[in-house]
């Protein structure tokens, strides 16, 4: 493990974990940091998870106080950012995990006052009987050993821990998006629950989200193909035209759709919807 220090900006000696590039390309990173605190998407699954979060710790971890978290394969820091914002006085330590430094260093400013920052490899975690919450945000999807990274997540809760997973869902709405950044699978409920059940803990909830918006991505796939075997440059130039935040109107009418799902899932359990969010805990 390397702990990024805010004394100095530089790393504290440790085990210097690598990146793996063939899992994230990191060309991607200016893109989420752009898009992490004002696009549509991102607003609602923070907000989806948030609810979830405040269900499942008063039900499940019976409101203590004194609680650590990290998000581990947190990229720049914008879950983190939008939990402290809203929830400052949840967690007596918080962090952020990434195997990436250049991720790391652009997260400072983003959560650099609040959080500790440590280069990680979520299939070699340093931490045993540690955590009381870990959340491992549309990160699975890029790894062949989902289910080795999960019992290394699990190795890092205390007991009653709670892990809380975002993964895109359904093979149904696979598009060019997925194969361009590296994508390996969709999950389904019963998916996750298999992955729980073979982690050895215990599933408290697995439930589709962006439902509402479903239509338009499905729509959003007939436009802007990209063939396979495109250039990595053309491939990139596409995920910009994709992943920019929409016009202001736009995207306010969108974050309204999606916003609407947060108190329709507690009444309600949607029967599809483009991601998934399982939470577990450590039995």
């Amino acid at each position: 493990m390397t702990l990024i220090s805010e004394e100095d900006g530089k790393s504290v000696p440790g085990v210097r974990q690598l990146h793996r590039w063939e899992e994230y390309d990191e060309a991607a990173l200016p893109l989420i940091l752009g898009m992490q605190r004002r696009h549509f998407w991102y607003r609602g699954r923070h907000r989806f998870i948030l609810q979830r979060l405040r269900r499942s710790l008063h039900t499940d971890a019976g409101g203590e106080n004194g609680l650590r978290c990290i998000d581990i394969g947190g990229g720049c820091g914008g879950w983190i950012e939008y939990l402290h914002d809203r929830e400052p006085d949840l967690f007596a330590e918080m962090g952020l995990g990434d195997s990436s430094e250049k991720a790391l260093e652009m997260a400072g400013p983003v959560v650099g006052g609040f959080a500790s920052r440590y280069r990680v490899d979520l299939l070699d975690l340093p931490w045993n009987d540690f955590w009381d919450v870990i959340f491992i945000l549309d990160v699975l999807e890029h790894m062949d050993e989902d289910l080795e990274a999960l019992k290394s997540a699990r190795d890092s809760l205390r007991p009653g821990g709670l892990l809380m997973m975002t993964v895109p869902a359904l093979e149904f709405f696979r598009s060019d998006n997925d194969r361009i950044v590296r994508h390996r699978r969709r999950y389904s409920r019963s998916d996750i629950r298999n992955l729980a059940e073979c982690a050895g803990m215990t599933l408290l909830s697995a439930d589709y989200f962006m439902f509402l918006l479903s239509p338009l991505f499905i729509v959003s796939r007939m436009f802007g193909r990209v063939p396979e075997g495109a250039s990595r440059e053309a491939e990139m130039a596409h995920l910009k035209r994709t992943h920019r935040v929409p016009a202001a109107p736009v995207n306010g009418l969108l974050s309204m759709v999606f916003a609407l799902e947060t108190p329709l899932s507690g009444i309600v359990r949607f029967p599809w919807g483009t991601s998934i969010l399982g939470v577990l805990r450590k039995s």
